[in-house]
């Protein structure tokens, strides 16, 4: 993934046209700066949708995954984040929680998160897949474009 952009100098360079993400999240994986095209799933303490998006060739997105901001369970762990890379993601970024954070740390993928916990969420696949999800003032749609790094979040209706 080429780490040819910042959050701020696209900011600078687009204004308004970008959207910047507020929640303020933490940075868990080995890759600071990722970008692509938009997945998205919407669950609820449970990882199911997640692990069957991630075991798919993902081509450089970016899944986005609304866990409605809950961290009594973690929505991805090593396992799921090694089958990212390996299906080739760019990056993860969950409203929610994750676990085995230094593993995570060492693997070729962006993944942010509000916090961790090692606490196992459901399995039951419960959710919806490549709808559009809300949260930190951007509504984040598939197939329009994500740029993370240490500054935050920005998503654009096409690569810019």
């Amino acid at each position: 993934m080429a780490t040819d952009f910042t959050t701020a100098d696209l900011i600078d360079e687009h204004g308004d046209t970008l959207r910047s993400c507020a929640t303020q999240f933490r940075g868990y994986g080995g890759r600071a700066f990722f970008a692509g095209p938009i997945r998205t799933v919407k669950c609820h303490e449970d990882n199911g949708l997640v692990k069957q998006v991630l075991n798919t060739p993902g081509e450089g997105a970016v899944l986005v995954v609304d866990g409605g901001g809950s961290l009594r369970s973690a929505l991805m762990g090593d396992l799921i984040a090694e089958a990212a890379v390996t299906n080739g993601w760019s990056g993860v970024v969950i409203n929610g929680a994750v676990r085995d954070t230094a593993a995570l740390g060492g693997l070729d993928l962006g993944v942010k998160a509000l916090g961790s916990n090692p606490r196992k969420s459901l399995k039951d696949a419960a959710g919806r897949l490549d709808v559009p999800v809300s949260f930190g003032e951007v509504t984040f749609v598939p197939g329009e474009w994500l740029y993370s790094d240490h500054d935050g979040i920005v998503v654009n209706t096409t690569r810019v």
